[in-house]
């Protein structure tokens, strides 16, 4: 079933690549906190630069 009109269609941007967009485009950084390619060090700063700024978190994930 075609519910968009032709021509309005077209290919969703992942969110990785939205991301990489906003900080090349805007300077604006999204970071998981759980990401893989963050070292611990990383990791806190990331945790401690939200902390600051937003507050702490009020639902802490598990750990998997």
């Amino acid at each position: 079933m075609r519910w968009l009109p032709h021509g309005y269609g077209g290919n969703r941007r992942s969110p990785e690549e939205v991301k990489r967009d906003g900080w090349v485009e805007q300077g604006l950084l999204a970071v998981n906190i759980d990401d893989h390619r963050l070292t611990w060090p990383e990791r806190e700063l990331v945790k401690q630069l939200g902390e600051k700024l937003y507050g702490k978190r009020t639902e802490q994930r598990r750990s998997a």
